[in-house]
């Protein structure tokens, strides 16, 4: 499974973007997506997941209320609208799938990633 993630961009604090996330190859064997950003020298952490046939979803602390992740099936595709940003939300956000059902949103139990895309609030 090929993951593409695109929608980063430079934005002031308060502001909004939506990333997306495009699986394609064996798309039809995920079950579970999720978005992770890592900051400069910090650990990638997990910011929100969804399971794709039940549609549950997971947020960490820090965003939950400002974040929101939802998928288009059709289009294989996982969106996180991000909204009230923060100067802290700034960092790489990659895209990572895996086969089996949402477990704990942790990097660890995703095995496949996309190339992230960089969001920076000012």
């Amino acid at each position: 499974v090929q993951l593409v993630e695109s929608g980063g961009g430079s934005v002031q604090a308060g502001g909004s973007l939506r990333l997306s996330c495009v699986a394609s190859g064996y798309a039809y064997s995920v079950n579970c997506m999720g978005w992770f950003r890592q900051a400069p020298g910090k650990q990638r952490e997990g910011v929100a997941s969804i399971d794709i046939v039940r549609g549950t979803t997971t947020y960490a602390d820090s965003v939950r209320g400002r974040f929101t992740i939802s998928r288009d099936n059709a289009k294989n595709t996982v969106y996180l609208q991000m909204n009230s940003l923060k100067a802290e939300d700034t960092g790489m956000y990659y895209c990572a799938s895996r086969t089996e059902y949402c477990f704990i949103l942790h990097k660890a139990n995703f095995g496949n990633w996309g190339q992230g895309t960089q969001v920076t609030v000012s």
